[in-house]
């Protein structure tokens, strides 16, 4: 149905994956487990998402899937305050900047693919 590997929002989501490896590398060994797995987990759910959901039959169900991509997003949000208060965070703003990019990008699509349902 659509190509992700040529949306902007699944390239950009890709980078913010490579983001969370990075800085969760940083974090203490006794976490590994805990915000490192779960970070890097709801990163990687974001771009997979957008893949699943381009490969589904319609429209609708890929609206869906990118809705899934915004709540991985909403949860990696989380982890990343969370890791922030606890001291973990060496580049909070960069990872912060990524997650509102990709957030803006994901509702713009959705909102767009609404609309092009809407008009059918």
């Amino acid at each position: 149905m659509y190509s992700y590997r040529e949306l902007d929002v699944y390239k950009i989501s890709m980078d913010l994956v490579l983001d969370v490896y990075a800085e969760t590398r940083k974090f203490p060994q006794n976490e590994v487990y805990g915000l490192i797995s779960q970070m890097r987990r709801c990163a990687v759910s974001i771009p997979s998402n957008i893949a699943e959901g381009s490969g589904r039959h319609s429209t609708k169900e890929f609206i869906h899937f990118l809705y899934l991509s915004n709540a991985s997003l909403s949860e990696l949000e989380t982890q990343l305050e969370i890791s922030r208060r606890l001291g973990y965070q060496h580049d909070y703003e960069k990872i912060s900047c990524g997650i509102s990019r990709v957030r803006v990008m994901l509702n713009n699509l959705i909102r767009s693919l609404n609309e092009k349902i809407n008009e059918q």
